[in-house]
C-alpha cells in the first residue's frame, strides 16, 4: 500500500494536468516557451506516474488493466478478470 499522502500528490497532479492541457497544448502550437515555463510544475503530464489502482504501488505496473502485476495475479487466479485464466500447454 502507497502512503496516503503518495496518493493524494498523484491525484492533486492528475487534476492540474487536466485543468492546463488546453492552455498547454496552445502554447506549444504557438511555440510560446517562456510562457510554458511560467505554467505549475505540476501541470506537465511527464510528472506523472503510473500507480495500481487498488494499491498504488508505482513498480510492475500493467497498463492494459491498471493494476500492479501482484494484484493482477491475485485476481487472474481468483476469476476476477474476465478472460483472464492462467496457461497450461
Amino acid at each position: 500500500m502507497a502512503k496516503k499522502s503518495v496518493e493524494a500528490r498523484q491525484r492533486k497532479r492528475e487534476a492540474m494536468v487536466a485543468k492546463f492541457a488546453e492552455k498547454r497544448a496552445a502554447l506549444k502550437e504557438a511555440g510560446d516557451y517562456q510562457a510554458l515555463d511560467a505554467l505549475p510544475k505540476n501541470a506537465s503530464p511527464v510528472r506523472l506516474k503510473n500507480r495500481c489502482q487498488l494499491t498504488g504501488r508505482p513498480k510492475g505496473y500493467m497498463r492494459y488493466f491498471g493494476l500492479s502485476r501482484v494484484i493482477f495475479r491475485d485476481m487472474a487466479l481468483a476469476g476476477k478478470i474476465p478472460g483472464v485464466k492462467k496457461a497450461s500447454w
